[in-house]
């Protein structure tokens, strides 16, 4: 049998993306969004959890949606995990990040709205996916 490595996310940008480009020319953006998970505790209590996602996107998708990546833009994205490490002073680190294939702008946040696709892959058409998600606020993000 074989394995699926495959990542959806529905989530707000803590802030605009940075777009480098490698030694090799090629652009890589890298930004982190927010996903917030709301609940009821037995008691009634209401309950949010955020948790924060890693992601590089590469080549021209990075350059083209990087005047849209800004703080606070909700956008949906596919793409895989990726782990890397690197050696820093004789430490080894480690990193897990998604590595983008396909981002959807969404409507909120950001200030330049617009429904924008961009897929690095050959998946066909696309129809929009969820229209909202819970709103991030500044108090959650944390830098």
């Amino acid at each position: 049998m074989g394995s699926v490595n495959k990542v959806i996310l529905v989530g707000n940008l803590g802030k605009d993306a940075e777009v480098r480009v490698t030694p090799g020319g090629q652009s890589v953006a890298s930004f982190s969004i927010a996903t917030t998970e709301n609940w009821t505790s037995r008691e009634g209590e209401k309950k949010e959890q955020t948790e924060w996602h890693r992601i590089v996107l590469w080549g021209k998708a990075a350059d083209s949606l990087q005047p849209y990546l800004v703080k606070g833009k909700q956008i949906y994205l596919e793409g895989r995990l990726q782990t890397r490490q690197w050696e820093k002073e004789g430490q080894k680190h480690y990193t897990t990040e998604v590595k983008a294939d396909k981002i959807v702008l969404l409507g909120g946040g950001g200030g330049r709205g617009g429904a924008r696709t961009e897929d690095r892959g050959d998946s066909g058409g696309y129809q929009d996916p969820m229209a909202s998600a819970a709103p991030v606020t500044d108090d959650d993000i944390p830098f």
